[in-house]
């Protein structure tokens, strides 16, 4: 895993809807600091879908993985437009820099 090329890939998949960064404002995505061990749907101030509410996933290594394959499939219902990242080493990539950057 390399937070440096998954920090490409943020720059260039997720950052046009998520910020990481403590105080961070929501854009069209929820700000994702602090992800690791919160539950979906539940940062605050940042309106849901209730798909994403109900799902009640804790957001970890695994549960990022399998989300950032297909996130319309894993969670049916979300407003999040991504497609996905096919490439197990992308994913694995991006979780690496979020786990730094999230922190």
């Amino acid at each position: 895993m390399s937070a440096a090329k998954g920090a490409k890939i943020f720059k260039t998949k997720c950052s046009q809807c998520h910020t990481v960064e403590a105080g961070g404002g929501h854009k069209q995505g929820p700000n994702l600091n602090g992800l690791f061990g919160r539950t979906s749907g539940t940062a605050d101030g940042y309106a849901y879908s209730a798909a994403n509410k109900k799902a009640g996933v804790l957001w970890g290594e695994d549960t990022l993985f399998d989300y950032l394959l297909a996130p319309k499939k894993y969670i049916k219902g979300t407003k999040m437009v991504f497609a996905g990242l096919k490439k197990k080493g992308d994913r694995n990539d991006l979780i690496a820099y979020l786990k730094e950057a999230t922190a």
